[in-house]
């Protein structure tokens, strides 16, 4: 059976790899637009090893993931670390790790403090779905308070959604709280492997190598259309018996494709840039919010998370957001207001790489479940879908989410297929 998969990202992979556990009898090719595999977990080389185009990392609750990384024989290298938060006002970053610092903070007052502390704290005892429906902004005054929201949640929605951030679900909200709420005295507590998720990637790509499966890469899909005589998908110019498509569903209607959607999804682009510094520079914080104006939402300080001494020089994340086309001089425009804002010289950035994906994920509006396209559906016979828009990755996109989609699909393909 000739299966085509669109996408190489987590999704993809994993929907390659459950089906060549289940049978040998799947011909399975990988088509790739990128030059790299991974999608938005592709990684670059930095320094003495490699880190991810956009920063990742996992946690405790990733079953899934942990399961898949133990049958690729690479789960020893997982390694638990602490990550600190801060928060950068007017010019200064605040710590904002440990109680003592929370209480220091000077830009909330202690009921503030008290509310904020209250929600964090009772995010994960919350039933998103109950929340479908309200604002993300308004469940943050109701539980929080104005003071709190201004000082706390708005900067982080604005950088997150720009002017979308009034249509975001509380659903999102809560679970992107609940799932960062495993923290310990010297933080949150969060996964990363040893050799970078590069390592993940590649030992997959190996694995479905040698059962077969054709990863090809540069090869964007440019048609996409079902033949009613032969009973099999187009997919430039080749017919396959089944496709997997992990895309913007969007693009599926551009190419030809079949529309799987009823509503409209929102997708959201992200800019990130990581930089090589001959110092650091976010005082020995691993996370930083911007709550300043600036053309990122984050810096992110790779190597206050990861041991700096793996790659010999100190690593950061930019972060930036946009809703639909990023700014044609983005690059210079964070690279410029990094400098100047943590008083670096030209002299001091080793190296810098900006990476864009201009369909990164979803954003989670209001209502956003009802829009969520089945995995696979009785009038697309041989049509599946994973990836970011799933329900698995539902209401917080996540790699076990990723991982999860891609099961789903190759799980209904089984099924439907089964001799």
């Amino acid at each position: 059976m000739d299966i085509c998969i669109i996408g190489s990202g987590l999704s993809g992979l994993s929907a390659a790899y459950a089906l060549l556990k289940k049978s040998d009898k799947f011909n399975i090719t990988i088509l790739e637009k990128k030059d790299v595999i991974g999608g938005c977990l592709s990684s670059s080389r930095a320094g003495r090893g490699y880190i991810e185009d956009f920063y990742h990392h996992c946690f405790s609750g990733d079953t899934e993931l942990f399961e898949l990384s133990k049958e690729l024989g690479i789960y020893d290298s997982l390694e638990w670390l602490s990550g600190s938060t801060g928060y950068y006002v007017n010019g200064k970053i605040y710590p904002l790790t440990t109680p003592v610092e929370i209480l220091k903070y000077p830009h909330l007052s202690f009921i503030d403090k008290f509310r904020l502390g209250r929600f964090v704290l009772g995010a994960k005892k919350y039933d998103a779905a109950e929340y479908e429906d309200v604002g993300a902004v308004e469940f943050a005054i109701e539980k929080c308070g104005k003071s709190a929201y201004k000082s706390f949640f708005e900067p982080l929605l604005r950088g997150k959604f720009g002017d979308a951030k009034d249509k975001v679900s509380a659903a999102w909200l809560i679970s992107r709280v609940a799932i960062r709420s495993d923290r310990k005295a010297g933080g949150e507590r969060l996964g990363y492997f040893r050799d970078g998720y590069n390592s993940l990637i590649e030992s997959l790509a190996a694995k479905l190598k040698e059962r077969g499966c054709a990863i090809n890469t540069g090869t964007p899909v440019t048609a996409l259309k079902f033949n009613g005589e032969t009973k099999k998908w187009s997919v430039n110019g080749v017919e396959y018996d089944a496709v997997i498509s992990t895309i913007d569903p969007r693009k599926l209607t551009e190419i030809g494709g079949p529309k799987i959607i009823d509503g409209d999804i929102h997708f959201q682009g992200a800019a990130c840039m990581s930089i090589g510094l001959k110092r650091e520079v976010t005082d020995g914080i691993y996370w930083v919010n911007m709550r300043d104006d600036a053309p990122y939402a984050a810096v992110i300080g790779h190597t206050n998370f990861v041991p700096r001494e793996r790659y010999g020089e100190d690593i950061v994340y930019l972060a930036s957001y946009f809703c639909k086309k990023p700014d044609g001089n983005l690059e210079e425009r964070m690279l410029e207001d990094f400098l100047k804002r943590f008083n670096l010289g030209r002299d001091e950035i080793n190296w810098y790489h900006l990476t864009i994906e201009e369909s990164a994920g979803p954003i989670y509006t209001k209502g956003y479940r009802r829009l969520i396209p089945s995995a696979g559906r009785e009038d697309l016979k041989g049509f599946y879908c994973a990836g970011m828009f799933s329900e698995e990755n539902y209401p917080e996109r996540s790699m076990e989410g990723s991982i999860k989609a891609g099961y789903t699909a190759a799980e209904r393909l089984i099924n439907d297929y089964r001799e």
